[in-house]
């Protein structure tokens, strides 16, 4: 049975001593860990540190699940890691990461226990504050997003460490904020889009107080920098969840900030009959089926999937037609309207072209796709193989046969996390090609030497 941690935490902290679970009362077991994991676990005990199983590997490996990645915390500082470990690197800004690295490319990321000051009592809140501060196990596991990634795993007793009630959790099927929920939020609204992709991920509940404390804040996710948003939602539409985490995202209102051009489109109470959400939600559907063949789209078609519900509904793109200056303006207006949709999530301006490129030629294939040949003309334009894979998707979303594996792009190889290629660049290249050469003939030499 689970005992409780005997030493307790210094009184003016405040925070509970840990769940101790034993390794008779819990299914992880060290041979389910990644070896090179392992490896960097032990060289911190062997050096008098401890070393932590930290976060999503740590639920994973608990729910029977093989983790994406192997995270280690330490008490060890980001100094003493790169002396303890020659083949690795520091990264970061707001808090900093050591990155060891492995044959192959593959990567360990080890991070220092995070001070807890996040908790203390201040007169106000604040959006995204900044603390570089080290701190201590319980201080690490309060500042986490999510009672299921709060876990820690230790390799001393194979024990896991729940301070924060994640354990019960999991056994529950529930996803909860740790802490006060709508405080946690204001702090980071990020939190929001993580509670809903783990919800959608896992089949789990969202809590009550988290639940609702989304409802109330759900605006101030307009507060936070474009690109974490984007990193964010792109790891939701990549999930292989996405499908849920929409219905998640409808219901709590977030679809609405993300994807402002569905507001007043779709209902957010009631989706039953709504044919821009049934659509919306089968395309999200293929995109999960293709994600679990390992074979997920480029940014552009994502976006142009997730856009064209609405492209359908607003531009009526299934009979559109149009010739010379009037498609031009059609063009301009759509693009206008696509810049204003995806301006707040600093996509490049080259994927918006290519997202507006393809719906604007989408009515060409719709009209063409009925059963009769492309027509050559067609067939010659650059825009056709990814205009005909769009209408394919579209196709197989609406009801037809799961688009065929040899029409979609060749996925990128699977790959652990990888250690970055640097580029080879010669010592010339440094100075620029119109500089003066370094040595010269010349009587008198270069810069007045001889």
């Amino acid at each position: 049975m689970p005992s409780r941690h005997k030493e307790a935490l210094p009184a003016e902290e405040n925070l509970p001593t840990p769940l101790i679970i034993p390794r008779d009362a819990h299914p992880i077991s060290r041979k389910d860990i990644d070896r090179e994991a392992l490896k960097v676990m032990h060289r911190l005990r062997d050096a008098g540190f401890s070393a932590y199983l930290v976060g999503g590997a740590v639920r994973d490996l608990y729910l029977g699940k093989t983790p994406k990645d192997f995270d280690i915390s330490t008490n060890a500082r980001p100094g003493q890691l790169r002396t303890l470990f020659r083949n690795s690197r520091i990264i970061g800004r707001r808090f900093r990461l050591v990155q060891v690295f492995f044959h192959g490319g593959k990567i360990i990321e080890v991070s220092t226990l995070r001070c807890q000051s996040e908790f203390d009592d201040q007169e106000e809140d604040e959006v995204l504050a900044h603390n570089n501060t080290f701190g201590t196990e319980a201080e690490d596991a309060f500042r986490r997003d999510l009672t299921i990634n709060a876990l820690f795993y230790e390799i001393e007793n194979f024990t896991i460490i729940d301070y924060t009630g994640g354990v019960a959790d999991l056994d529950n099927r529930i996803v909860r904020l740790v802490g006060e929920p709508e405080r946690r939020i204001i702090r980071d609204p990020v939190r929001m889009l993580r509670a809903i992709r783990h919800a959608a991920r896992t089949g789990f509940a969202i809590e009550e107080k988290t639940w609702q404390a989304v409802m109330a804040q759900r605006e101030t996710l307009r507060l936070c920098p474009d690109s974490r948003i984007r990193d964010e939602l792109f790891k939701d539409l990549r999930s292989g969840a996405s499908a849920p985490w929409l219905e998640l995202a409808v219901a709590s209102g977030l679809v609405f900030i993300l994807f402002p051009c569905y507001d007043g489109m779709i209902e957010q109470a009631d989706q039953e009959g709504d044919q821009v959400y049934a659509l919306l939600l089968s395309l999200c559907r293929v995109i999960d089926r293709l994600h679990a063949q390992e074979t997920p789209l480029p940014e552009e078609l994502l976006f142009t999937l997730l856009l064209l519900p609405w492209g359908l509904e607003r531009f009526n793109l299934r009979e559109y037609e149009a010739r010379g200056k009037e498609a031009v303006a059609f063009f301009q207006n759509l693009r206008g309207q696509v810049e204003a949709g995806l301006e707040h999530l600093n996509i490049k301006r080259a994927i918006k072209e290519e997202v507006c490129l393809l719906l604007s030629n989408f009515p060409v294939f719709f009209k063409h796709g009925k059963g009769q040949p492309w027509p050559g003309w067609l067939k010659k334009k650059s825009y056709y193989p990814d205009g005909l894979l769009l209408f394919s998707l579209y196709q197989e979303a609406a009801g037809g046969s799961p688009v065929p594996a040899a029409s979609l792009p060749e996925p990128p190889a699977a790959t652990p996390r990888q250690r970055p290629e640097r580029k080879k660049e010669s010592f010339r290249s440094h100075r620029g090609e119109a500089r003066t050469p370094a040595f010269s003939r010349k009587k008198g030499g270069v810069f007045g030497l001889k």
